[in-house]
């Protein structure tokens, strides 16, 4: 029986585009940076506050 690794969510500091959020949830959920960020791209042409999202993530997500 293996124990699975339980990833904390934080922003890297090497990989980073703008603030590193979208790196750090893919490397928490086991998903490429580059996936994360065209859905959050994507995301963002529906009506919604996921901007305002990021900025929030942004601000609470610990920094490597």
């Amino acid at each position: 029986m293996t124990a699975s690794v339980t990833r904390r969510l934080s922003r890297p500091r090497n990989d980073r585009m703008i603030g590193g959020v979208c790196a750090g949830l893919g490397r928490r959920f086991g998903i490429s940076a580059g996936k994360v960020r065209l859905l959050a791209v994507l995301s963002c042409l529906l009506p919604g506050p996921q901007f305002v999202a990021y900025l929030i993530l942004w601000a609470i997500i610990p920094s490597e």
